[in-house]
């Protein structure tokens, strides 16, 4: 496999909190790599470095073998790179199918000009966007929650379709910050098998959880930060006996 994403010796500072500090990082292509840590690990924080939310203090990061260190997060989503927030950010009182239009923003040219007067480029972008959005969500198995208030679904179906608007980018690489926050064991489940099928369909992905038994049964390989900084990086039996991580996230005294 070819590596997709990289980071090279990766920190971001906030005055005197070392967040992130020098972190390496590969993500092979096709892929399914988990990020795990404690509470206040720098697991967010180095999403947001990766995605160009942050800047980072130090280091480089470099997508598709392109430096995109600096980069706007619109600039790195075109690229290719999609993510979703610990916090489920739909659109609650319109459409499953509209939010997930919303997701092409970054594959149509309407401008506001356009969407004032309703010009021709409008009326195609639209279509384009209506189209590809019902397309998409057949895809995914999601199709019969097309027209559903999106507030008024269930918790787990509301952040598969928050993941489905992501896609609307046409990524090559998912960062899913969370994703199982929240729910219970049967939609924790249901959503581990709608990832492993985007995986199987050709999506890379890459996704920080506290949920052991969803990361550990998830992931080909999985990365613990403890502090900001990397302490582990196996496969998912490696981590689980790593005395690093049990001290991590048990105390030093801990016996498994």
């Amino acid at each position: 496999m070819s590596i997709l994403l990289e980071a090279k010796q990766v920190s971001k500072f906030f005055g005197g909190v070392k967040a992130v500090n020098q972190v390496d990082m590969q993500i092979e292509k096709g892929e399914i790599f988990g990020i795990i840590g404690p509470n206040g690990a720098g697991k967010t924080t180095f999403f947001n470095v990766i995605s160009g939310l942050y800047t980072p203090t130090s280091g480089d990061i470099w997508f598709k073998g392109e430096k995109i260190t600096g980069l706007i997060p619109e600039q790195v989503a075109k690229m290719g790179m999609a993510r979703t927030f610990q916090n489920i950010r739909l659109f609650v009182n319109m459409s499953v199918a509209d939010n997930i239009k919303i997701g092409f923003h970054t594959r149509t040219k309407t401008n506001f000009a356009d969407a004032f007067v309703h010009s021709r480029r409008y009326k195609d972008d639209e279509k384009f966007a209506t189209q590809k959005s019902l397309e998409l969500l057949e895809e995914v198995g999601l199709s019969e929650y097309s027209q559903y208030q999106a507030g008024k679904l269930a918790y787990g179906t509301q952040r598969k379709v928050e993941i489905v608007r992501a896609l609307a980018l046409n990524p090559e690489i998912l960062l899913l910050d969370e994703p199982a926050a929240g729910m219970n064991p049967a939609e924790t489940e249901s959503l581990m098998c709608f990832v492993k099928e985007l995986n199987q369909s050709g999506y890379t992905v890459a996704v920080i959880e506290h949920d052991m038994k969803f990361i550990m049964n998830l992931c080909d390989r999985i990365m613990v930060l403890d502090h900001g900084t990397k302490i582990a990086e196996g496969l998912p039996e490696e981590i689980k006996d790593d005395q690093n991580v049990i001290e991590a996230y048990f105390g030093s005294k801990a016996v498994i």
